[in-house]
């Protein structure tokens, strides 16, 4: 067996990156796929060059740190380049930062609640505000929305 991998080096690479990349489609999770990729990019340069066993490791070892760090480069850019709503998905506080609403209740030592479309939202102001005041959500601490007098438009 052993003799078969050193005379066709290629087959070994070819069969790892299959099983990499069939063990990341088990699992998922990502740690598998650019190895699996490197591993079956080197099996189809040692089929074309007679590559060493040394220089075959090395060449995977660079192709896989080669394709994560792309893969992150990619990944970063297409993150900061996406709009604030998409960046904050499932951060409902964060999507309310910078809203005007109106308070259907006083705020009583600067606590209180307020509705916001279906739901109640805890709030902390610096100052007691009575009912019917426009405010402006200014930070998310925590579940907790802090609120100041809306500035008028």
């Amino acid at each position: 067996m052993i003799a078969l991998v050193l005379a066709h080096p290629h087959i070994f690479w070819l069969s790892l990156g299959g099983l990499l990349l069939a063990a990341e489609m088990l699992g998922g999770s990502g740690y598998l796929l650019w190895s699996g990729v490197a591993a079956a990019v080197t099996g189809l340069l040692t089929w074309v060059l007679p590559i060493g066993w040394e220089w075959q490791g090395t060449l995977f070892a660079v192709l896989t740190l080669l394709a994560a760090w792309l893969w992150w480069k990619w990944l970063n850019r297409r993150a900061s380049g996406q709009r604030p709503a998409e960046s904050q998905l499932n951060q409902r506080g964060q999507q309310l930062l910078g809203q005007r609403f109106t308070l259907d209740n006083e705020l009583v030592n600067g606590r209180g609640h307020m509705r916001v479309g279906d739901s109640s939202w805890p709030v902390i102001a610096d100052d007691d505000l009575p009912a019917g005041s426009k405010v402006e959500v200014v930070a998310v601490e925590g579940i907790v929305l802090r609120i100041r007098i809306s500035p008028p438009r």
